[in-house]
């Protein structure tokens, strides 16, 4: 992860993200589209983008639900 990437990070811990919405970035970050998100925000991501994300939420709360 560069350097700005962890400050901009570190802005939205500041403001206590929950526990959705940091799996929310975590998940754009391995999909490769956090740099757009923090510059041009989520609006920018495409519905096959943001449905990919959700898909992949979906997936990883019923697998954390199992255990």
């Amino acid at each position: 992860m560069g350097k700005n990437k962890k400050k901009e990070l570190e802005k939205l811990k500041l403001h206590q993200l929950t526990p959705q919405e940091q799996l929310k970035y975590e998940i754009a970050e391995e999909l490769g589209l956090l740099d757009q998100v923090l510059q041009k925000g989520w609006k920018s991501l495409s519905a096959k983008e943001t449905g990919r994300i959700g898909g992949l939420m979906t997936k990883r709360k019923k697998e954390l639900s199992k255990l």
